[in-house]
Parts: structure tokens; C-alpha cells; sequence
């Protein structure tokens, strides 16, 4: 599977509007056949809390389907592959409230974002339970991946587990490349 940015269609009116957010007959059409088992829901109070890159290792693993229901976040999708062609290239969109975009994570990519206003929730749905013994991830601010988070200037807030998490290079990766490199996504 690849990461797919997802744009939901909205029905409005001069109440408001009203839009689906998952459908899994829509979303196996898309290539997205997953069974959600958990939905998790992030507040960030500032803006500049960064959170990630995580994942969860096999047989934990947890595909990730991301929205902003509240302010905007920068949603970025690390391929972690081993043998991949494209393993440290990465994808981003920036998903908010407003625009309602999507944003799906497959296992074996590191996941992260960072918020861009204050106040910021994030829902997301996992097709693996959570399980704190198979977390892993990288560092933010890994120079061999060279994200650039949209911070202006200031350091992000971060946890003190995610203040720690090693470069990609000496991550150990659980993940092998299942034969899809990383593809642009049309942000």
C-alpha cells in the first residue's frame, strides 16, 4: 500500500455542511482495505508541538487514517522500508479543519506532524491496538531525511520519548519493502 492524501466531499448548505469521513466499501476502492480497530484523538494547546515520527512494529503495526477536526497540523509520511528505493524520502500535506483533507499512513512508514495553530485536534483511526512495547520511530530532525517542518524559526515542542528517538540509520527498522515504493501524493 502507498500513502494516499484523501479529499472527503463536503455538502453545504446555508446551515453548514456535512461531509463522510470513512466508508470502507469508498476506501477499499481507493486501495485503503482496512480494518480500523482503534480511533485516537490528539489536542495540541500551541502552535509548533511536534509529534512523531513514530510507528509500531510487526505484528503491531498500525495503518493510520489522519484528520485535523480542529486549526491545522503539517502531516508527514516517512517510508522506513528496508530495501526500499525510496526508504527516508517522505510526503507531506498540510490537513485542517477548513480543507478537510486526509491523510493515510501505511505500516511501514514513520509518522508524524506538527501543529500550525494553537488549539489543534487531530483524530485518527489504527488497525492495530495500541502497544507500547512495539513502539519506535526516528528522530524529527534526522539530517539524512531533511524535513522541513514549517516551524519559522522556533524549536518544536516535543515529549521527552520523541526528544530522544534515534536517526533513521540507526532506527533497526522492522519494516521490509513490500515491492510499492513511495509515490508523490498530490498535495
Amino acid at each position: 500500500m502507498s500513502v494516499k492524501l484523501i479529499r472527503p466531499r463536503r455538502f453545504g448548505d446555508d446551515r453548514g455542511w456535512f461531509v463522510e469521513t470513512y466508508n470502507a466499501e469508498r476506501y477499499a476502492e481507493m486501495g485503503i482495505g482496512v480494518t480500523f480497530v482503534q480511533d485516537n484523538h490528539s489536542m495540541s494547546r500551541d502552535v509548533g508541538v511536534l509529534r512523531g515520527l513514530h510507528w509500531q512494529a510487526p505484528p503491531f503495526g498500525q495503518d493510520k487514517l489522519i484528520r485535523c477536526v480542529r486549526g491545522s497540523i503539517w502531516d508527514v509520511a516517512v517510508d522506513a522500508r528496508r530495501g526500499s528505493p525510496t526508504f527516508g524520502k517522505w510526503v507531506a500535506a498540510e490537513l485542517s479543519a477548513e480543507n478537510g483533507h486526509q491523510l493515510f499512513v501505511p505500516i511501514g512508514f514513520a509518522h508524524g506532524f506538527v501543529t500550525l495553530e494553537p488549539n489543534t485536534e487531530v483524530e485518527y483511526k489504527v488497525s492495530g491496538l495500541y502497544a507500547p512495547q512495539a513502539e519506535g520511530g526516528v528522530i524529527w530532525n534526522d539530517p539524512a531525511i531533511g524535513l522541513p517542518w514549517p516551524l519559522a524559526g522556533r524549536s518544536p515542542t516535543l515529549s521527552p520519548k520523541d526528544e530522544i528517538l534515534p536517526p533513521l540509520s540507526e532506527a533497526n527498522s522492522p519494516f521490509d519493502y513490500d515491492g510499492q515504493p513511495l509515490e508523490p501524493i498530490d498535495a
